[in-house]
């Protein structure tokens, strides 16, 4: 007899959740040591003050989210009447690397260099922390009844185009650089994730690909380490602090008195609730293309509500869904990897065992399932997508590469050694490479927005849709203006394009006007010509070529 919705029985857990959860759970756990060690070994920043007060609300932003997925899970294989995977929540790479290198380092400087005490600058630091935190879950609250609406009007290929350029730049090209810096460990990894969750070849006993790659790679990272390897080290027995409850000093709320202290890096904290906002209306979309279609608001919602949570309780780092979806799908998963992350990352924060977790899991053995979940997701993508659309899809990557394409550069020009010698960027004498790096920079600032603007705008073009693309172009156009795109301010800061002289630090300084301005016209400039290009054709000239692409389609 066939199942009715209300008679089905969800088959919440099995063993395809065993590989989804290392997945997840090692993303998030990846994500927890990279904040800290970005502070720690990048700023001077006390690692105690860290471990005791903002990662535990950070893990318990990520334990409330991915409980509320669960929940949604059930509710949905309910509605549907079969089996569903729940939609997973994490730690946003974006916020790991910005808000930690461009809000807190320098602020815990700033505060030294006011002559505080590095535990006064690591109070101050972590309060402004906690306003960024709040205010971007509070911002997308308020968005997220839009988003149903937005998920409706923007095309499939402007929502997975910026998702396949997020993939493959920040999940899957990235994490190389760890993977090959122990070639045996590494390639081993990815050949056994790639083999077993791609190509679907079951390792004997059939252990899953991702536990199988961390027995066997992690075991080959200790042999090597205890042969003498150089570059292979045996870890040492971490200092941990059990059961830390320092960060319940913010539910006293002694951060509302550093609300001013904050308001120089709310605009560079915001953009990045905005993006993650973007990324949850493509999580979404990428659930739904795989088959589970999950209400965006409420998507949306909890991924607010979470971060909200976290900020309250001392987080530092806003939670977000993660697009790998279809991956945690592909693998078997269906709501007991979302719930076994939510209580292992939890516990990791709140009980104090996740430094345990980082100094004997070698980052070589793990980071391939990272590149798993990338290439999946694009694949996914392009899969989803109208074949006449994939251009669109291409294109959106474009923003995403000039982002990687300044990665490398960011990060020497980033280093103690260059800081001292007060050499920058600007400093390059070559005129050719310095204007490059700066139209690379803007390009690449908000690039998640800009992905999605472009692949929709050419998406319309392709549909014939000239119109709607010029008023695509016109919004791009505005969001430049005021640096919600294309800002060329460190960390992507928004700005107000003119202002008087008393407000600044909010006003977008005069060396740069000229480049936003041409940016925002060249945008106004590509609307108005497809606008009139659009009235100037005969009537009946646009569905004349839609008749004509159709045929040659059946043809």
């Amino acid at each position: 007899m066939e199942n009715t919705p209300s008679s089905h029985r969800y088959v919440w857990c099995n063993t395809g959740d065993i590989n989804a959860f290392f997945g997840l759970m090692l993303d998030n756990i990846a994500g927890l040591i990279l904040m800290t060690s970005i502070l720690a070994f990048g700023f001077g920043f006390p690692m105690d003050f860290a471990l005791t007060r903002m990662v535990p609300g950070t893990a318990l932003g990520v334990l409330v989210g991915d409980l509320l997925f669960v929940i949604m899970a059930f509710g949905l294989a309910k509605k549907l009447g079969r089996d569903v995977t729940a939609m997973p929540l994490g730690l946003d790479p974006p916020s790991i690397f910005g808000i930690t290198s461009l809000v807190l380092g320098p602020s815990f400087l700033e505060g030294l260099s006011m002559g505080l005490e590095e535990g006064d600058a690591a109070m101050r630091t972590w309060h402004i922390g906690i306003w960024c935190i709040v205010l971007s879950g509070i911002m997308k609250l308020i968005l997220s009844p839009a988003t149903g609406w937005l998920r409706r009007v923007i095309p499939r290929a402007g929502l997975l185009g910026s998702l396949a350029a997020i993939a493959l730049v920040l999940i899957s090209f990235l994490p190389l650089a760890e993977i090959l810096a122990h070639p045996l460990v590494g390639m081993t990894a990815l050949v056994i994730v790639l083999t077993t969750l791609i190509a679907r070849v079951p390792l004997p006993g059939n252990i899953p690909g991702t536990l199988g790659a961390l027995i066997i790679s992690g075991g080959l990272y200790y042999l090597m380490a205890a042969s003498g390897i150089a570059g292979y080290h045996l870890p040492e027995a971490p200092a941990v602090t059990w059961l830390p409850n320092q960060w319940l000093d913010a539910w006293t709320f002694g951060w509302l008195g550093d609300f001013s202290a904050s308001l120089p890096y709310l605009p560079i904290a915001l953009p990045f609730a905005l993006a993650t906002v973007v990324g949850g209306i493509d999580c979404a979309e990428s659930a739904a293309a795989a088959g589970d279609d999950y209400d965006t608001k409420s998507v949306i919602g909890v991924e607010a509500i979470a971060t909200i949570i976290a900020g309250l309780s001392g987080g530092v780092i806003q939670t977000t869904p993660y697009i790998g979806h279809p991956a945690y799908k592909a693998m078997g998963g269906r709501a007991a990897y979302t719930l076994a992350t939510a209580l292992f990352v939890g516990g990791a924060g709140l009980i104090g065992y996740f430094t345990i977790a980082h100094a004997i899991i070698p980052a070589a053995a793990v980071f391939p399932i990272l590149v798993f979940i990338g290439v999946e997701i694009t694949a996914q993508s392009f899969h989803a997508t109208p074949t006449k659309h994939y251009t669109a899809v291409a294109i959106a990557c474009l923003p995403a590469l000039a982002f990687l394409a300044l990665n490398i550069p960011g990060r020497i020009f980033g280093d103690e050694a260059m800081i001292t010698a007060g050499l920058e960027m600007t400093s390059l004498k070559d005129v050719t490479l310095l204007r490059t790096i700066e139209v690379m920079t803007m390009v690449s600032s908000g690039f998640i927005l800009v992905s999605l603007l472009w692949s929709w705008a050419f998406a319309a073009c392709i549909d014939h849709h000239l119109k709607l693309a010029a008023k695509i172009f016109g919004v791009a156009a505005i969001l430049t203006i005021f640096g919600v795109i294309h800002s060329p301010l460190p960390g992507g800061q928004l700005f107000l394009p003119i202002g008087p002289a008393s407000w600044e630090g909010m006003v977008l300084p005069s060396e740069y006007r000229g480049r936003v301005f041409e940016f925002a016209a060249g945008y106004a400039a590509a609307g108005a010509l497809l606008w009139i290009w659009c009235v100037l054709l005969p009537p009946g000239a646009l569905n004349e070529a839609d008749d004509s692409e159709t045929l040659e389609a059946e043809t």
